[in-house]
């Protein structure tokens, strides 16, 4: 008998006194916390900063002229609203930001598959981009109010400038990391062109797209504080400039939590497109 039929049949008839001790391997997958612990955690640091900073405000600690009371800034958001300012406020920021950020999204993901998809684009259009990125966006408003004057027209370009480099960086990123198994997969039955790009490109490089969009939607209230600050009478910029104008520490305060609020408001619009566009990604999470 060979040395492997002997190994073998030592194997076969060896004992299996420790096979009664295997237990059953623990859960390895994700438990998902329900939704009022979810947001009561979510919620918990938030409401104990606003908390202490009431005890510091009552307590005298701090002083209201430096940093109005959570109490002085509710009482001037309900001033506000009672007078209609701030709904009309909110309606012109939110249509300034929706309009700009809209067009430097739409500009920035053309720009972006172009110069990732081909060679020539991206000899062509990277190299001006990446010089336009690393101008601060601030810088050229100078420039834009000579060409566009104060309207709403440099208002809503000056926030799109904002948020075309973010859009075209991590879409660029997110279409150079394609596999490029599957783009040839997808040639092979017959897609080319647009067809390409919306069913295999952009699905693909949807995590940096979605990304991209978080970044910008944050990076153009940036934006649209500078340009509210001129020639406008309305707007959350305009809001900042006023409480400047007349000392008013609760209204600039108030400005800051509106801030928050919509940036708040913006991340949880993009959770929401990710569950839904991205639903496997909620796995990979550990709870």
């Amino acid at each position: 008998m060979t040395t492997v039929e002997t190994t073998a049949v030592a194997v076969r008839h060896a004992p299996t006194a420790g096979v009664e001790k295997l237990q059953q391997p623990r859960f390895l997958g994700s438990r998902r916390r329900s939704r009022v612990l979810s947001l009561t955690i979510r919620c918990a640091v938030p409401v104990l900063l606003v908390a202490v900073w009431q005890l510091a405000s009552s307590r005298g600690w701090l002083d209201p002229d430096v940093l109005a009371p959570p109490s002085a800034v509710l009482t001037a958001a309900e001033e506000l609203w009672r007078s209609g300012q701030l709904a009309d406020f909110l309606a012109a920021s939110g249509r300034r930001a929706g309009l700009g950020v809209s067009l430097g999204i739409v500009i920035g993901l053309v720009l972006g598959v172009l110069s990732g998809l081909s060679a020539l684009g991206d000899e062509v259009i990277d190299p001006t981009m990446q010089m336009f990125r690393a101008v601060p966006f601030l810088a050229l408003v100078p420039l834009l109010l000579s060409w566009f004057g104060v309207g709403e027209g440099f208002k809503i370009v000056l926030i799109a400038v904002a948020a075309i480099a973010p859009m075209y960086t991590y879409t660029y990123l997110g279409v150079r990391t394609v596999d490029r198994k599957v783009v040839e997969a997808a040639r092979g039955y017959g897609l080319s062109g647009v067809r390409l790009v919306t069913s295999v490109i952009l699905p693909s490089a949807l995590p940096n797209v979605l990304m991209a969009l978080r970044i910008c939607l944050s990076v153009s209230l940036s934006g649209l504080i500078a340009a509210e600050q001129i020639g406008t009478t309305n707007g959350i910029g305009y809001l900042v400039a006023l409480s400047q104008q007349y000392f008013r520490n609760d209204y600039m305060v108030l400005c800051i939590v509106l801030y928050a609020v919509i940036g708040v408001l913006i991340d949880l619009g993009i959770r929401l497109l990710e569950r839904y566009a991205m639903p496997w990604r909620t796995a990979v999470a550990s709870r």
